[in-house]
């Protein structure tokens, strides 16, 4: 039995229904969202022994973190073919309502397994900070200051709109090569 005919609506009930609604104007074409692609399924995850991995990222400095890096040596034409998608999202990581310092170590925990994995490019999402008292982007800040202090990071942006624009980054990874069953930086 469908929902349409297990439901009976009255002329009456209709009618005010139409009273009180009044004339409806379906949206103009151009004002829809129309779907991209279907979401990207994650890569298969490699089980390997949690890592030690030391907390060597410095807060101090957060509020001067650039809305996109370079790293010193690289052509700026990389920073402009990662904003315009030359390297697939391959893994994604969402801090949303961590506190910074969960944030940090999440961050490098994933950045860690990413490069295991010989992954190229990520994405973080961190938040635009609409939600934070003050309106104030406190993750985002944080989350890119300690992009750039990673060295395996070679290069972030903002995320195309698609994917959470300034409200996330799209990180480039140094390429890893597999060497004697494992993965060493290139």
């Amino acid at each position: 039995m469908s929902t349409k005919d297990s439901i009976k609506i009255e002329p009456e009930d209709a009618a005010l229904f139409r009273a009180t609604v009044g004339e409806v104007k379906p949206l103009p074409e151009q004002n829809r969202i129309k779907p991209q692609k279907p979401p990207r399924k994650p890569l298969p995850r490699i089980p390997a022994p949690p890592p030690a991995i030391h907390d060597t990222l410095s807060d101090s400095g957060a509020e001067n973190a650039p809305d996109e890096f370079l790293r010193n040596g690289l052509p700026r034409m990389t920073l402009r073919k990662l904003r315009r998608g030359n390297w697939p999202v391959q893994d994604s990581l969402d801090l949303h309502g961590n506190t910074s310092d969960a944030a940090r170590r999440l961050l490098q925990e994933f950045l860690h397994e990413a490069a295991q994995r010989g992954l190229r490019c990520v994405l973080v999402i961190h938040g635009k900070g609409m939600n934070s008292p003050g309106g104030e982007a406190v993750l985002r800040k944080l989350t890119r200051h300690w992009l750039a202090q990673r060295p395996d990071v070679l290069a972030y942006c903002d995320a195309p709109p698609r994917d959470g624009g300034s409200g996330a980054s799209l990180v480039l990874l140094k390429a890893m090569s597999l060497q004697n069953g494992s993965y060493e930086q290139t």
